[in-house]
């Protein structure tokens, strides 16, 4: 199913959806443990889930498989990643077909993330510079191609630029290039989501756009990641994690009741749903969403 029915749905029911990423597994062990863990979250219902592309689209190949995969043999609506990275139109012509023909109707398509020790990114000859391009070219071929097409969306700015009004300009040229939906980059500060949606709204922008929200496990776990996508970790979230630095299960802890309420939070505002960052691990997760069922806090 269309993740825009999916949303269009829930929110004709008043819910949200829940949607969760994973990462391909370097081994057939990894592999195994994540359809252990979509076999843990399915009880909670959730709405798709998505896999990732490596760095430089290094597991193109396991991404595309483990989304068939998943599809087809977990029974979960999922969505796949198409990135920009290291890849020609033919190349990424033949992934969409790939795709296609495996019956998955949802694709993220991104510009994706440098090679590890690339200083920036550095189009393919024949490729795309930006999503946008890409978005655009999966456009191009409706007959081909029949994709609801999702993008991403930086409420704090693409880490590339820290310019707001220029990110806005960027994300518009996705939208109006056919995106049907968006999903931000992980952020703890629920003021930036919501000041980004009514920038997005002012700027002509009007397709949904579901928060991403990472709950970590360790300290310097968040730490990595904030580097590498420029989100700002709230002072008082900081204090609470260097406390905590030196006892993972008590970070765990903190990394669950702090997303619930900043899921929680959202829900009770108006975000359509909650897309989460797992990290190919079930307990946190299934804990956040457990919990906001129980209170759904959507209808306070």
């Amino acid at each position: 199913m269309r993740i825009t029915d999916l949303l269009r749905f829930a929110r004709e029911r008043g819910e949200p959806i829940f949607s969760f990423e994973f990462f391909p597994p370097k081994t057939d062990d990894g592999v195994r443990g994540l359809f252990e863990t979509v076999e843990a979250l399915r009880p909670l219902g959730p709405a798709y889930v998505s896999v990732t592309y490596g760095a430089g689209g290094s597991t193109r190949a396991k991404t595309i498989e483990l989304v068939k995969r998943l599809k087809r043999d977990a029974e979960v609506e999922a969505m796949a990643h198409v990135t920009c990275v290291g890849a020609s139109r033919d190349e990424i012509a033949a992934v969409l077909d790939e795709v296609a023909e495996a019956g998955i109707q949802n694709v993220l398509a991104l510009r994706g993330d440098p090679p590890r020790g690339q200083g920036g990114f550095v189009p393919h000859p024949d490729g795309f510079t930006h999503a946008s391009e890409l978005v655009a070219f999966i456009r191009s071929q409706p007959e081909r191609w029949r994709f609801c097409v999702g993008a991403a969306a930086y409420p704090e700015g693409h880490p590339e630029t820290r310019d707001l009004a220029q990110d806005l300009r960027h994300l518009k040229l996705k939208v109006d290039a056919g995106s049907d939906f968006l999903v931000t980059q992980l952020f703890f500060e629920n003021a930036h989501y919501f000041r980004f949606v009514e920038r997005a709204r002012a700027g002509g922008v009007e397709v949904p756009v579901v928060p991403g929200i990472m709950p970590f496990t360790n300290v310097e776990q968040v730490e990595r990641f904030t580097a590498m996508c420029g989100a700002a970790i709230p002072p008082p979230l900081r204090a609470a994690m260097e406390v905590r630095r030196a006892d993972p299960e008590s970070a765990r802890e903190l990394g669950v009741a702090y997303a619930t309420l900043q899921c929680a939070d959202l829900l009770r505002r108006g975000a359509p749903g909650i897309h989460f960052y797992t990290l190919n691990r079930s307990p946190s997760t299934r804990a956040i969403v457990a919990a906001l069922r129980a209170c759904e806090p959507w209808r306070g």
